[in-house]
């Protein structure tokens, strides 16, 4: 049996969440003066619109009411999505940043700075951006020697074609 409210909420919405093709990355109660928010973060391989968005939250608010899961003292409802420098803690969100720019804080010290090419289940396979022309290199990064990762939000990207990067700017857009 789950202890802490979050927990508790978790296992009510994860199957609706779930239902609706997404996945449940975060749940948090927060007090705000004298309010309290019920922040719930979703996501999926292929991203969360905004008619998914609006589609789980009325589910979320109906599930809340009927259950009163909540109490009876007011909160609000916030469902939306990670934000453009999300932290990756789960093997899906490393696939998710693959062709991203992500910043690496490694177990044995240090940061890298380097984009996601290729994810597998014992790491990732990244390219370290060269410096002062000189061209990038290719490294392995095993899961256990990372100790945070965390996408960079990139403005200037080149893609191989050498022209600004439409993809990413849709990205930033969406998020």
């Amino acid at each position: 049996m789950s202890t802490t409210q979050s927990e508790r909420l978790r296992e009510l919405l994860e199957p609706l969440v779930t239902s609706q093709g997404l996945d449940l990355e975060e749940i948090a109660v927060d007090s705000v003066g004298r309010k309290r928010v019920l922040r719930v973060v979703v996501d999926s391989d292929t991203g969360a619109d905004l008619d998914a968005i609006a589609d789980v939250s009325r589910a979320l608010s109906a599930k809340l009411d009927e259950t009163n899961a909540m109490g009876d003292a007011a909160y609000d409802l916030e469902v939306g999505t990670p934000g453009a420098e999300r932290l990756l803690t789960e093997h899906r969100h490393f696939v998710r940043a693959t062709d991203r720019l992500v910043r690496f804080q490694l177990t044995e010290g240090g940061e890298l700075v380097a984009r996601i090419v290729k994810v597998d289940d014992e790491g990732v396979d990244v390219e370290v951006p060269g410096v002062k022309g000189r061209k990038a290199t290719a490294r392995r990064l095993g899961f256990p020697e990372i100790a945070r990762a965390r996408v960079q939000v990139e403005f200037n990207r080149k893609d191989s074609a050498g022209t600004a990067g439409e993809k990413n700017m849709k990205e930033e857009e969406e998020a």
